[in-house]
């Protein structure tokens, strides 16, 4: 028979490490350029934009939809890198926590 109190035991501890996992996410930054580099967004873990450079060269009324364009790319690029950058680390953070049950990701907590 198994254990309940050695279950409920671990079971506070994943929720403990997973608490610490995520709160780490925010230390998790990636940076995505488009246009050659005119347009860079920066973005943490919790999918927050925490950075936006803008070359002053495209900053115009008449270069308005473009520049939105560069912004949009290089946003959803930062988003996707740092996506992968945050999986990574909750794998890495929740290791050996939780047996590999087939179809059961973590990631997908997040």
């Amino acid at each position: 028979m198994l254990d309940m109190m050695k279950m409920m035991g671990k079971l506070k501890e994943v929720q403990e490490n997973m608490k610490a996992a995520q709160a780490g996410l925010k230390n998790i930054t990636a940076s995505a350029e488009s246009g050659a580099g005119m347009v860079k967004a920066t973005i943490n873990g919790n999918k927050e934009v925490t950075a936006l450079e803008i070359d002053e060269s495209i900053i115009s009324k008449e270069d308005a939809d473009m520049m939105k364009d560069l912004i949009i790319a290089a946003i959803n690029k930062a988003i996707v890198e740092v996506d992968a950058a945050s999986k990574e680390h909750m794998k890495k953070a929740t290791e050996g926590m939780i047996p590999n049950i087939p179809g059961f990701d973590l990631n997908n907590m997040i």
